[in-house]
């Protein structure tokens, strides 16, 4: 069946990745790929599909709300699966209101101009919206996890931009009733990952010598998602889920940082070839970040009964596929650490 689908943030990591999985996966979807380019959206991450016959990459900003109606009204959007936000807690501390423009008010820009496109007759349509496990807050070491009934307890400007525009896709859902889903995923890791986080920061600082940061005494937990596994549950929830459901996805899969750390530095030593040990050197313990929550950890057993869906691979696995593809991909990496990719890209969609 013919659909004209709307994807956010498509240029970023995750949304990057689940561009490539709909324009392949459905050849009859014609999928548009919004993206305002900031700096953590870059369309070198689509090269290889960016000439496909049902993929169209669209400049603009979630916020603008004159662009997005007109959007919504010329394409005609079956299906809307939001995943453009600021997401870098460290920056949200220094810049909180950007994170309150893209992912508040931009979230409800995009609400409202699906429901006046849709003009409430929602048959066969569906506004899919991301979020996070951090709006949860933070567990302590007792077993315990976050499920899609636990109470929301955001303790970062981003969590709680989140969490406020989890809010409003529910109550246009209630109010309006706009047929949404909303997922929210523990930590990704994978292919095209802006380095300012801590996979593929550490990727970079150990390949060129450089000290690793480790916040505290790296004891803080995160569960580990690889990326692509991310996109096949987006794929499953846009498809199967209920509307007005929440899907928790997770990898089953607790790392303190530091420990993460030193299994990389490990990987590393191997791919090049240095002395077992030389890499962990180089980590570098810093001043905790504010607000820095212990532990995530999520129950996504939800997803996997009703829908099917679990990881494919065991963290290793993937964190050596990840490894390889930064070692494989040295001008991505380059491009983006200079910012090289910004100008480029800037100049080239100007005019559209």
């Amino acid at each position: 069946m013919k659909k004209n689908i709307l994807i956010t943030g498509g240029a970023g990591f995750i949304g990057s990745h689940v561009v490539r999985l709909f324009v392949t996966k459905y050849p009859d979807y014609h999928i548009f790929n919004l993206d305002a380019l900031t700096y953590a959206g870059n369309p070198e991450n689509l090269k290889d599909i960016e000439n496909a016959p049902n993929y169209t990459f669209v400049k603009g900003d979630i916020t603008d709300e004159k662009f997005v109606p007109v959007l919504f009204k010329t394409h005609n959007f079956d299906g809307v699966i939001h995943l453009a936000a600021e997401s870098h807690v460290d920056r949200s501390i220094t810049d909180p209101f950007a994170f309150i423009r893209t992912n508040v008010f931009g979230t409800c820009n995009l609400l409202n101009a699906a429901k006046n496109a849709w003009k409430e007759n929602y048959e066969g349509k569906r506004f899919y919206h991301i979020s996070t496990d951090e709006v949860y807050g933070a567990l302590e070491f007792d077993g315990s996890f976050f499920t899609e009934e636990t109470s929301y307890d955001p303790h970062s400007p981003y969590s709680a931009s989140k969490a406020s525009s989890d809010h409003f896709v529910r109550a246009w859902h209630d109010t309006y009733g706009l047929p949404v889903v909303v997922s929210n995923c523990s930590n990704n890791y994978g292919a095209n990952h802006f380095p300012e986080k801590l996979i593929p920061l550490a990727i970079h600082n150990i390949k060129n010598n450089k000290p690793i940061p480790v916040y505290g005494k790296g004891e803080n937990v995160r569960d580990w998602l690889w990326v692509n596994d991310h996109a096949r549950a987006i794929d499953l929830i846009f498809h199967k889920g209920i509307n007005g459901e929440t899907y928790n996805i997770g990898g089953h899969n607790e790392w303190t940082n530091i420990d993460l750390i030193k299994k990389l530095c490990e990987i590393m030593d191997r791919k090049l070839g240095r002395e077992p040990g030389t890499s962990a050197q180089l980590i570098n313990f810093v001043k905790d970040r504010a607000g820095h929550d212990l532990r995530y950890a999520i129950d996504a057993s939800k997803l996997q009964r009703e829908l099917g869906w679990e990881p494919s691979l065991q963290f290793e696995e993937g964190l050596d596929k990840t490894v390889d593809w930064y070692l494989s991909n040295q001008e991505w990496l380059d491009n983006v650490t200079s910012g090289n990719y910004q100008k480029y890209y800037a100049s080239q969609y100007e005019e559209r």
